[in-house]
């Protein structure tokens, strides 16, 4: 296991579980691309892709705002020198725990994209 990309991925849970906008965001490239079934249903327009930090920052912080319980919880990570598979448990209060599985593309220590997966 690529014991750089265990780090983001264990920076990137710290961060995410804090609700810490600027450490997460600091984790990813400028350009970076990021994929989740959520935002294909909360804005369809984006068909569930955005680029970019300020996209990033926006949609983080809408998450953090309407979802203050948000917490994730770690099942498994497998990191190679390029990609991280992360698994993981989303808490909300008052919501199911929904079982999700993610991929981290990393290059040069910066998540450059980003896809979430979960039915």
């Amino acid at each position: 296991m690529s014991a750089a990309n265990k780090s983001i991925a264990l920076r990137w849970f710290a961060a995410f579980n804090a609700h810490d906008l600027e450490a997460l965001l600091a984790l990813y490239a400028d350009d970076a691309e990021h994929f989740s079934p959520k935002l294909k249903l909360r804005h369809p327009e984006t068909n569930g892709l955005i680029t970019g930090k300020e996209a990033l920052r926006s949609w983080w912080r809408d998450a953090f705002e309407r979802l203050p319980s948000l917490n994730y919880e770690v099942v498994k990570l497998t990191a190679d020198e390029e990609q991280v598979f992360m698994e993981y448990i989303r808490h909300v209060s008052g919501e199911e725990d929904l079982r999700v599985g993610e991929v981290l593309e990393v290059r040069d220590g910066r998540i450059v994209a980003s896809r979430v997966y979960h039915g």
